[in-house]
């Protein structure tokens, strides 16, 4: 069975198109095992009970951003190893310097292609 294959993933995007883009670029790639969440606060929650291998989140939605849900995550025990990647249209410094310090793992800068968004996961994960 190839990385592909057996990769648990988790989209977070409060916008139903943006879930819809990634979503199309993950089937795109192979990437079978994946759900998305409209919410973050949910996203927690569902991580914390069935972590997955791997994260994709936008940077700007209501309650907790990009940033604050994997500062989160990086908090707990079952949740702190989760690979992550935020998603954003502007990585401003200081983006890049908080999630340098929380353990982010990777970036897709808006509009992202699916040869980006793979070559992200790659990057995180090895080759697919």
């Amino acid at each position: 069975m190839s990385l592909r294959d057996s990769l648990r993933v988790m989209v977070v995007d409060d916008m139903s198109v943006s879930r819809a883009l990634i979503s199309q670029s993950l089937e795109e790639i192979g990437i079978r095992h994946f759900v998305t969440e409209s919410d973050s606060r949910a996203a927690l929650g569902k991580l914390a009970a069935n972590p997955v291998h791997l994260v994709i989140s936008d940077m700007n939605m209501p309650g907790l951003s990009g940033l604050d849900l994997l500062g989160a995550l990086r908090q707990h025990k079952t949740t702190q190893r989760i690979g992550f990647i935020l998603i954003t249209g502007s990585p401003t410094p200081e983006v890049m310097s908080r999630g340098q310090q929380l353990g982010l793992n990777n970036l897709i800068r808006k509009p992202f292609t699916t040869a980006t968004v793979k070559a992200s996961i790659e990057r995180v994960v090895g080759p697919l």
